[in-house]
C-alpha cells in the first residue's frame, strides 16, 4: 500500500502514471484533495471517477493520526495536542498564539534518541521516525480543530529534525510547495542539537529556513555532560559550520539555551557564550528549562535569568528570554506522551 500523504507532488504524478496508468492531471486533482482540501477519505474526491476511488482504496492510503488528547492553557490560549497514529504510537504538537498569528510546534519522531540530560522527549529513546504523511496531519488536524491556518511552523517537538532529514524535507517541500498550503520557508524554524552532517546538507539546499541551534552551554566540557552529541560534534566544529551556514545562505542563526540552576547560568558562562559567539549574525534565545519529573535538573531562577541575560546584552549578545507559553499544560516537549504512558486509562 502507498502512503499518498508522504508524496512529493512529481512523486505523486510518477506514482499516478505508471503505476495507475492514468494521465499526469489526476496526480494534480489527487494532490489538491490531499493538501488542499485535507480530505481524510477517497470517497470525497467528488472529481474523480468512482472507479479510480475504488482503485486507490486497493492500492494506497491517507494516513490516519487522531487525537487522543487536547489541552487549552487558561493562562494563554496555547494549545497542546496529543496525537495517536495508525501503530499506537504518540506524538505531540503544540499551538502557539502570537501577534503575527499562530505558530505550531510539531514532532519529528517517536521519541529521541539524542539522550539530552534536561528533555523528557529522549526518556525511552527512539522508537522510530515520523513519515512526511504523518507529520503533515499534526498541522492539518491542529488547523482542523482550530478552524485556521497557521502562519509559522517550528520542528522543535519530541525528536531530532535531522536525524530524519529524508522525511522532514519531503514533508517541508509539500507543505511550502504551490499547490499545497504554501507556507513561506522564512516561516519554518528548524530546531537541531547539532549534527553537523545535517546542518551542510540544508546550507546546500539553501531552503530560506531559520536554523536553530540547541546550544544550551558554551563550552565542550558542560555541553558534553549534559548533551551527548557533542562528544560526536564539539563546540568548535559546530560554531565553524554554523558561520558557514551564514555565509552561504544569509540566514541569521538562532541559539538556544535552556538555563538549568547551577550547571550553565553563572556570568562568568554568560562570558563564555558572549567570547564564543562572538563576530556572528546571531540570536539568543534563553528559556527557563522546563523541571522533567525523572530528570534532576532544575530551572533556574528567574534573578540568575535576568542576570544571565543582562550580562549576555553587556557584551553585545543579541538575546531575549523567551516568553513561556502553556507553562499549565505540560507544554514542553515530551511531557504529555510521558504523562500519557504513565497512565494510559486518561488518554
Amino acid at each position: 500500500m502507498t502512503d499518498l500523504l508522504s508524496l512529493p507532488l512529481p512523486e505523486l504524478t510518477r506514482w499516478v502514471t505508471q503505476e495507475l496508468g492514468e494521465p499526469k492531471y489526476r496526480a494534480g486533482q489527487l494532490y489538491h484533495w490531499l493538501h488542499k482540501k485535507q480530505v481524510s477519505a477517497f470517497e470525497e474526491m467528488s472529481n474523480l471517477p468512482a472507479p479510480l476511488r475504488q482503485r486507490l482504496a486497493q492500492t494506497a492510503f491517507i494516513t490516519p493520526v487522531t487525537t487522543r488528547r487536547r489541552l487549552e492553557s487558561a493562562l494563554d490560549g496555547t494549545r497542546k495536542f496529543l496525537f495517536a497514529l495508525a501503530d499506537g504510537s504518540c506524538v505531540e504538537a503544540v499551538w502557539m498564539e502570537y501577534h503575527h498569528g499562530p505558530s505550531l510546534c510539531i514532532s519529528t519522531q517517536v521519541g529521541c534518541r539524542m539522550g539530552c540530560q534536561f528533555c523528557a522527549s529522549t526518556l525511552g529513546g527512539l522508537v522510530r521516525n515520523l513519515t512526511p504523511g504523518e507529520m503533515l496531519q499534526e498541522v492539518y488536524e491542529a488547523q482542523r480543530q482550530m478552524g485556521r491556518p497557521i502562519s509559522s511552523l517550528v520542528l522543535m517537538g519530541i525528536g531530532e529534525p535531522l536525524d530524519n532529514l529524508p522525511n522532514v524535507l519531503a514533508f517541508l517541500e509539500i507543505l511550502c510547495s504551490e499547490e499545497g498550503q504554501q507556507l513561506g520557508w522564512r516561516h519554518v524554524s528548524l530546531s537541531t542539537c547539532g549534527l553537523i552532517p545535517g546542518i551542510r546538507e540544508l546550507m546546500d539546499k539553501r531552503l530560506g529556513l531559520t536554523l536553530s541551534i540547541s546550544l544550551h552551554a558554551p563550552d565542550d566540557a558542560a555541553r558534553s555532560a549534559i548533551m551527548p552529541v557533542n562528544r560526536s560534534y564539539p563546540i568548535g566544529e559546530l560554531m565553524a559550520v554554523c558561520r558557514e551556514y551564514f555565509a552561504v545562505t544569509g540566514r541569521r542563526v538562532s541559539y538556544e539555551y535552556a538555563l538549568i540552576d547551577g550547571v550553565n547560568d553563572s556570568p562568568e558562562q554568560a562570558a563564555a557564550l558572549a567570547r564564543l559567539l562572538k563576530g556572528q549574525t546571531c540570536h539568543v534565545n534563553l528559556i527557563p528549562v522546563n523541571p522533567v519529573a525523572e530528570r534532576a535538573t532544575r530551572r533556574s531562577s528567574r534573578a540568575a535569568v535576568e542576570r544571565f541575560a543582562r550580562r549576555l546584552g553587556q557584551l553585545g549578545v543579541n538575546a531575549t528570554v523567551r516568553r513561556e507559553l502553556g507553562s499549565d499544560i505540560a507544554a514542553a516537549c515530551g511531557q504529555l506522551r510521558r504523562q500519557s504512558a504513565a497512565s494510559p486509562e486518561e488518554a
